[in-house]
């Protein structure tokens, strides 16, 4: 992918191409934004243009890759030597110290083909205070001809040392909330079921078992996409230790990625749960009301007020609940997300939580 691949970013995307046009890149840079695969390929393209052979240029300057030429093909199939990536160890989920030092060694040395040498951190914020603190010094002061770049959907996570060192760019939709086809497939049978009469166990674990099935599809999905990209299928004769490498950084890449398209579908959730709650208030989607209604005064307002106002089963649960039950279901889900943001079992958590709710 170039640059011009990514319109719906291209405000930031520009604000990098001045810079690259300027001759003033920064040393270190924060990416933030709702996708982390959408800012990987950002920083993948950031080092396709400066390593690129046949750049799009402005003013003499290279503000493109061609996303076609030797150099571009390696930094997409990750063997370019001058380009290195580090990703939460498999184990932990963290990025540790001896990660960071090795990463530090390898942008000491001089670049081997490009200008430049770059290094990309992926989900930045599973640095460990060890390896941040390490980190420091050389993000503080970088090699000349090195580029930093930082990675995370979690920006608010990674220690203020480090994030004042770098220049941030927000990566984040830049559109209106929009959700597609794919999250409304389970969603909306998640929100018949829960019209339902939610009062046995049976009915509760049933739900639950929608969204179970739903994390399981997007693992195996996960597992595939990032299995073939791997270097593992494409040099079958590796040595055994550089093997044994790949498969620990895959597996924690699988696992990263799990984790952030569960908190996306949780977000989602957490969405219709609102939506659950401007039912409460009696509100409900539909013309816009005359006069401003008051909460709880039955006011018909704009249907984009509400997220999902498509889903019938909202209306059915809002009218079974009160507002402080829809309010403590709001609550419920920031918990669950901060449980899964820890170590404990996806499960057990995913149970406690739905339990919990109020249907």
């Amino acid at each position: 992918m170039a640059f011009k691949d990514f319109p719906a970013q291209q405000q930031s995307v520009q604000l990098l191409q001045r810079s690259l046009e300027r001759g003033r890149l920064a040393h270190g840079y924060l990416f933030s934004g709702q996708n982390l695969d959408q800012l990987e390929g950002i920083a993948r393209t950031l080092a396709k243009t400066l390593a690129c052979e046949q750049p799009a240029r402005q003013n003499g300057a290279a503000v493109d890759c061609c996303d076609a030429c030797l150099a571009c093909r390696r930094i997409d199939h990750g063997n370019h030597p001058d380009v290195h990536w580090v990703r939460p160890e498999s184990k932990s989920r963290v990025i540790t110290v001896d990660q960071m030092r090795g990463l530090m060694q390898e942008i000491y040395l001089k670049p081997n083909e490009a200008a430049h040498k770059v290094c990309v951190v992926v989900a930045a914020d599973r640095l460990n205070d060890k390896a941040s603190n390490a980190f420091l010094k050389t993000l503080e002061e970088p090699p000349p001809g090195s580029i930093l770049t930082l990675l995370t959907v979690e920006p608010q996570r990674i220690l203020e040392t480090i994030t004042s060192r770098c220049l941030r760019l927000n990566f984040s939709r830049g559109e209106s909330l929009r959700f597609d086809a794919a999250e409304l497939e389970w969603l909306t049978p998640f929100s018949e079921m829960a019209a339902t009469d939610q009062k046995s166990l049976l009915s509760r674990y049933r739900l639950m078992d929608v969204l179970l099935r739903r994390l399981t599809a997007a693992k195996e999905r996960i597992t595939e996409t990032l299995t073939a990209r791997s270097p593992i299928q494409q040099y079958k004769d590796a040595d055994k230790d550089l093997v044994d490498q790949w498969e620990e950084e895959l597996t924690a890449a699988i696992e990263a990625e799990y984790r952030r398209q569960r908190a996306d579908l949780l977000a989602v959730l957490h969405w219709w749960l609102r939506d659950l709650w401007l039912g409460t208030l009696g509100q409900q989607p539909g013309r816009a009301s005359s006069s401003p209604g008051q909460p709880g005064t039955g006011a018909v307002v704009a249907a984009d007020l509400f997220s999902f106002p498509q889903l019938k089963g909202t209306a059915a649960v809002a009218a079974r609940i009160s507002s402080r039950e829809a309010m403590e279901n709001l609550q419920v889900l920031e918990q669950l997300q901060r449980w899964l943001g820890s170590n404990v079992q996806e499960a057990l958590a995913l149970e406690v939580g739905l339990l919990k709710l109020r249907l």
